[in-house]
């Protein structure tokens, strides 16, 4: 999903890891955030929540969020969302 918004900007060889930061490292702005939240919505649909995980941080958070911290993030979301038994 990441890549396909790098993808637009000619990014399709960015170096993607936990510590990579969205702001500082992939140069993203909010409306590239915004586009990322669509797909994730797509793909998981109302599983993950990717609006109500950013505005629940402050904006020096939103700027210093890396991936790891969005893998987090989705990890939780779909493990508080598995049916007990796990399946």
């Amino acid at each position: 999903m990441l890549r396909e918004v790098l993808g637009e900007y000619g990014m399709d060889d960015a170096v993607i890891e936990m510590s990579t930061k969205f702001h500082d490292d992939l140069e993203l702005e909010s409306i590239d955030l915004v586009a990322l939240s669509g797909q994730l919505e797509q793909h998981y649909g109302g599983r993950v929540n990717f609006a109500e995980f950013i505005a629940d941080l402050e904006l020096d958070e939103i700027i210093e969020l890396t991936v790891g911290r969005l893998v987090d993030y989705v990890v939780a979301c779909l493990g508080a969302n598995t049916p007990v038994g796990g399946n």
